[in-house]
């Protein structure tokens, strides 16, 4: 099961990136700002809840939509870009076992725990 969801999210990906292309950015636009959204986990300087909740709202895939649909309704190309590089992140960090926080640690996700303590 788990193989299946990360084919997914990478066809995900692979649609976001699709969606790129049709954008009028450079091609280099795509990978310098592909890691932006790991800005948010500067929320666990301030403990695991804001953390967690700056995280969850960075990487949430709703989220990515809600910013693109609203660039396409005003006609904003840099909002869409903004909502495809969201989008695109999200997928890539769940192909990589990276799921959204709970607020018990960076560790604790959605898919399972990560990193050193994932023998817990």
């Amino acid at each position: 099961m788990k193989k299946i969801l990360q084919l997914e999210e990478a066809a995900l990906f692979l649609a976001g990136l699709i969606l790129f292309l049709q954008l009028d950015f450079a091609w280099w636009w795509f990978p310098l700002l592909l890691l932006v959204p790991d800005v948010s986990m500067l929320g666990y300087l301030f403990g695991n809840k804001i953390g967690a909740w700056s995280y969850n709202f960075a990487h949430h895939k709703a989220v990515a939509i809600i910013v693109y649909f609203i660039g396409i309704y005003t006609v904003n190309k840099n909002l869409e870009l903004a909502g495809i590089i969201l989008f695109c992140h999200s997928s890539m960090d769940r192909v990589f076992g990276y799921g959204l926080k709970y607020i018990e640690g960076f560790s604790k996700t959605h898919l399972g725990i990560i990193g050193k303590h994932k023998t817990q």
